[in-house]
Order: structure tokens, then sequence, then C-alpha cells
């Protein structure tokens, strides 16, 4: 039987909106790691027998196939296709998913999966925006009693569900930011980012994270995560205002980020890896998704991992990394309290509200995290989960090499 293994991982570091990435059309940063993860792989673009590539906000600069445009931005051969995939938040994820199912039935022998989204370009809701109607339509509404359905309230409605207090999501964001910045200072990311050129607005500053390269243009490097921000203090936290309810739970600061940013990873079969002379980090073990409850949108997560070790024969202990993608504070809590997973082992280099969420390139970034992380530290299996707009979810066992 074929399987589907990763070979590599790579992913540009995360910009904050307005930030260090704000300059770059979202089609040329794909293309950026997509050229990334050939030189590092020696791929000769040629053999891809597609791209498969997520992106949320499909509209404006990232319409039209961005994936397509991407392969073309990056110089590869004009035969190479592309697909773009929504699947809201998951997007990237599922597009490994795809391209995994595509290279173990045999349709391809190698894919690139991976994401993009510059919400800095593309802010989120564009595609409903100026007067072009909303996405739901009147059935879907009537369905759930004319409400709107809105991720921050799902967040609060989550929190209230579970019993989970402002001081608990604060303490949770601070130390998502913690974990982040230790990462950073210990160069645990080092190996997964490709620096990528940038140019500040007044052609001298690429930005907080960005390191000179001494070109006359001003071009910088960027090269770390830039919304991670240290010495927050749980004061500042509460001081925040909780925009979906009056009295309620949920801010900015234990949310995610708006986001620029994109990931790439290379899949294809062992035999066909071995023949390349390529060692994969790890195979792709089990791949899920379900959906679940619109309203409070988010707890797809929940029955996603029970779903995925059902049908992988595993249980959580025999994992050792956890990545719940921290769309909100409230959605990783309420996994944690449901599944009981070992709170140490989620998310272990921070996460969404410290590394920030650009959607259609989260799913990539996340996993390009998580197989980096089993290599480093020889963890056997990692499990990946997240949820995704409408309620649904992704979820995706790894298992090393």
């Amino acid at each position: 039987m074929r399987d589907a293994v990763i070979v590599d991982a790579v992913r540009s570091p995360v910009g904050r909106r307005g930030g260090a990435l704000a300059g770059i059309h979202p089609a040329d940063l794909s293309a950026h790691v997509l050229r990334a993860l050939a030189e590092r792989t020696g791929l000769d673009p040629a053999l891809v027998d597609d791209v498969v590539w997520g992106c949320v906000s499909q509209v404006g600069e990232q319409t039209a196939c961005i994936g397509r445009y991407a392969v073309l931005a990056a110089g590869w051969p004009e035969e190479v296709p592309a697909v773009t995939v929504d699947r809201q938040c998951g997007s990237s994820q599922q597009a490994v998913h795809q391209a995994a199912a595509g290279v173990v039935s045999g349709q391809y022998d190698i894919a690139v999966a991976g994401g993009v989204e510059s919400m800095t370009r593309v802010p989120m809701g564009s595609s409903w925006g100026g007067g072009l109607g909303e996405p739901y339509g009147p059935l879907a509404r009537a369905r759930y009693g004319g409400i709107e359905f809105n991720q921050g309230v799902g967040a609060e409605m989550i929190a209230a569900e579970y019993g989970l207090t402002r001081g608990e999501l604060d303490r949770y964001a601070l130390d998502s930011h913690a974990k982040a910045a230790r990462a950073i200072d210990e160069g645990r990311f080092q190996g997964q980012i490709t620096p990528v050129p940038v140019t500040g607005a007044d052609g001298k500053d690429g930005g907080d994270g960005a390191e000179g390269v001494g070109g006359a243009d001003g071009e910088r490097l960027f090269t770390t995560d830039e919304g991670v921000r240290r010495g927050s203090t749980a004061e500042q936290l509460a001081a925040l205002k909780t925009p979906f309810r009056a009295d309620g739970v949920v801010s900015a600061g234990n949310a995610s980020q708006i986001s620029d940013g994109s990931a790439a990873l290379l899949v294809t079969t062992g035999e066909i890896a071995a023949r390349h002379g390529w060692t994969p980090i790890a195979r792709v073990h089990t791949a899920t998704v379900v959906g679940a409850d619109p309203v409070t949108m988010l707890k797809g997560p929940i029955p996603a991992t029970a779903k995925v070790l059902k049908r992988s024969g595993l249980s959580l202990g025999d994992f050792g990394a956890f990545e719940v993608n921290e769309a909100f504070a409230s959605v990783t809590l309420a996994w944690l309290k449901e599944t009981g997973a070992d709170p140490a082992l989620l998310n272990p280099n921070g996460g969404a509200i410290a590394l920030g969420h650009p959607l259609g390139g989260s799913g990539a970034r996340l996993m390009t995290t998580l197989v980096h992380h089993m290599r480093d530290n020889g963890i056997r299996y990692g499990l990946q989960t997240m949820c995704e707009g409408g309620g649904m979810a992704n979820a995706t066992v790894l298992e090393l090499l």
C-alpha cells in the first residue's frame, strides 16, 4: 500500500497586521515559501503533480485561485497546476489532507500543500463587504433562529459552558506569549523559517523582526515572528475590552492575532522519497474532518480529536505533542477540559495568540511547527486540530519517521 510522508516543511515568519509582510502580495509571499521548499529539498518543481493551497478570504488579491498564481510567481513550470482550498481556518490543514489522499490513491506521486493569508491586504470579511451580501443565506439563518453566526460570540458561549473565567483566559494568553518568546530565544523556529526580504514603507525599516542585509535600497530580511509580546502583564490584559459581550471574558488579548503568513509542505510516498534521496520527517498517519454546531462554531476540535483517535487506534497517552489552534483561549482550554490531555504537551512553542493566525496559512504553519518539534525532540506521535468557521474541524495524526 502507498503511504503519505512529509519530506520537509517550511514557513515564513508570521507578520502582524500592517507589519513586515504588509507590502508583499500574497501570491508573491506564497511563491517565496514554494521556492524555499524546493531549494531545501532539491526538488525539481517540474515533478510536482499538484499544489494544494489553502486561503480563506478569496477576494481581491487572493482570488482567481491564488495557488495557481503562486506557482507562476515562483517561476515554476507552467505545467504545474494548483487548486485553492477553503475550509476556513483549517484550509491549509485540509490542503495537506487532500495532498496526502492524492498521494495514497496514486493520483499524485509528489504534491505540495500549504497556504497563505495576507490579512493586512485582504481584511477578514472582505468577501462579503461592500454590499456584496452575506455568505449564510436566509435558509441557514432561519434554521438557527435568525442568529448571527459570529466566532467571537461562540468563543464567549464556550467559555460560559466550560466555566472559564477571564483570569484563566488571560493567564493562558500570557503563557502562550512566554512559550513563543522562549522558543524564539532558544532558536527552535530557525530550522522551519525561511527569511523573507522586505522593504518598509520608508524604504528603510522592514519591521521589528527584520535584520539588515546592507542593501542600498533599504531591503531587509524578516526573520522572526513579530506578534510575540514580551513583558505583558495580567493587569494589562484585564484592562482590554470584551467586544462580543459587555460582561464577557473574550478580549483581543486572549484571542488570536490578525496576521500575514504562508507555509508549505512537500508530500510524497516513502518509496518515492527514497528514490529521490529524501529522508522524510513524518508520516501522515490518520486524517479526519468533522462538522459541529455552527452557533458555538468553535467546538469542532473536541469531536475531531475523538474521531481521529478512534480511527488511528491510538490514545491520548501515545502523543508527545498537541497543536490545537489558539483561535481563542476558550477553545483550547475547553479542548483540554474535555479531553483531559496533558497541558504541558499543548502548543509547546506558543500558539496563535502569540505567533498569529494568518487564516489560510495557519494549518500549514501549525503542521510545520509540529513536525519540526517532533523531529527535534524525538516525539513519535503528534496531533493537530483546529476549529473552523461554520462549525467544522480537521484533525491529523503524524508519526515521526
